[in-house]
């Protein structure tokens, strides 16, 4: 394996000494306590502060129902003994799916569904004692222009027409029942990384009553939210959702150095993103709207940004970039920082609204340091766990049985999963995703297969 080129911290003093010098405010505390506290999120608690983040496994079939790999997926997050189980992306539309194995939440699926939450439920039981404080959600999605049929572009009336959108708000809340009868408790309406209802908030020059004033590029998500709290009034509301896009970046000529691409000042379509300094975030829109969906009874906020497909170092920073991806064009810690950095700001404007931070993984053995500082501090109320679960999802059990990580099994950022997740070149049109390297019984295969073929 090839030797890291940034993460090269033996101890956390060495990790606290870089962050110093760097002037990053990446804080670290050796007393994990404070992840170990329950966590109330509207009626519900958490029984403490660690969350499995929505990652898709790119696993079903392709009919949209759950594959095999989904359900070990999800017992092992539910034996993980985190609290917060974020379930991943699932379209409330076949048109809106990304790929041709990603999850679809229809009366076709709805009983498999339900085995697999019953199977994440009764794994955590068994692992934990009882599941009476576990918290278990669904992401609902539709992909917009990243929709592997058709590109739907949001930001287009005249491709994605009012009545299309409109007609979206049914299909959202058939989804949410569908959800809240399987068991689930709280529904995401996910509003992140491009996708429609995320490239809605950004479409300032789209004509109609979804662009340009931000209550028009708040509409869809508000009416969604409204539409499922009159349906299913016990039914949490949350939302995973950028706060600041950036721009897209790309391969220097005649290298693999990352840069961003050209764009025109000032930028319009673009959200939490400074108009004049596109490597700014600008939070006043995010929290005029983060305050107004608090006032639609959203009683959790998971924070993210960037994009995976044009901007990976902003939503994940990592030590090695996928096959087809660009060299990170700044250190990871400073993107690490910077997602500490928006979710300390936004979480302690909204104390009272619980908020999950991402970004964690790129840190290694000393990810928890980090969240315990952050949650003593009040700068977030939950540590969203991504990449870093696929080689340990039983992280929570670890540290409360050892202290520590099992360092034979920490995520080291190489892209595995990223470069999975990007290879389509099979039968099925799409490779399941997880960590070749720390989990090399199932993937290892998979990854083996998916590079054979990428060389042929």
């Amino acid at each position: 394996m090839t030797i890291a080129r940034y993460f090269k911290y033996r101890t956390l003093a060495d990790l606290e000494g870089d962050s110093r010098r760097r002037a990053l405010d990446i804080r670290f505390s050796a007393d994990l306590s404070p992840l170990f506290r329950p966590v109330a999120v509207g009626p519900l608690r958490a029984g403490n502060a660690l969350c499995i983040q929505p990652m898709e496994g790119c696993d079903g079939d392709l009919d949209g129902r759950p594959g095999a790999l989904t359900f070990r997926r999800y017992r092992r997050f539910g034996d993980g003994g985190a609290k917060l189980i974020w379930f991943e992306a699932a379209a409330v539309v076949e048109e809106g799916r990304a790929n041709p194995r990603q999850l679809l939440v229809d009366e076709s699926t709805a009983s498999h569904w339900q085995r697999l939450l019953d199977d994440c439920r009764q794994a955590h039981r068994h692992a934990c004692g009882d599941d009476d404080d576990l918290v278990v959600g669904l992401q609902l999605t539709h992909s917009g222009r990243y929709s592997h049929r058709q590109p739907l572009p949001a930001d287009r009336s005249d491709l994605v027409s009012d009545d299309y959108l409109r007609s979206l708000v049914d299909r959202y809340v058939a989804a949410a029942r569908i959800a809240h009868r399987c068991g689930f408790q709280f529904v995401d309406v996910k509003q992140c990384h491009g996708y429609l209802l995320s490239e809605l908030l950004a479409a300032r020059t789209r004509l109609g009553p979804y662009g340009g004033s931000l209550e028009n590029r708040t509409r869809l998500a508000r009416d969604i939210f409204r539409a499922i709290r009159a349906a299913i009034p016990e039914l949490v509301l949350a939302s995973r959702l950028n706060v600041y896009d950036g721009v897209p970046f790309r391969k220097k000529a005649g290298s693999n150095d990352g840069e961003p691409c050209p764009r025109s000042i000032p930028l319009v379509n673009y959200w939490g993103t400074s108009a004049v300094d596109p490597l700014q975030p600008d939070l006043a829109e995010p929290i005029a709207w983060i305050d107004e969906m608090r006032r639609l009874d959203v009683a959790l906020i998971n924070i993210s940004m960037g994009n995976p497909y044009v901007s990976p170092h902003i939503i994940r920073p990592f030590e090695y970039p996928p096959p087809d991806g660009y060299e990170t064009p700044e250190h990871p810690l400073a993107g690490v920082a910077r997602h500490f950095r928006l979710a300390g700001e936004l979480q302690q404007r909204f104390p009272d609204l619980p908020m999950v931070g991402s970004g964690y993984s790129y840190l290694q053995e000393f990810l928890f340091q980090a969240g315990a500082a952050n949650v003593h501090d009040g700068r977030i109320s939950f540590v969203g766990v991504g990449r870093a679960a696929l080689p340990q999802p039983d992280f929570a059990r670890q540290l409360q049985e050892t202290g520590r990580l099992d360092r034979k099994r920490i995520c080291r950022s190489f892209s595995y999963c990223t470069a999975l997740m990007r290879s389509k070149h099979n039968d099925l049109g799409q490779f399941a995703t997880g960590c070749p390297p720390f989990d090399k019984e199932i993937y290892g295969p998979i990854w083996d297969e998916a590079r054979s073929r990428r060389l042929d």
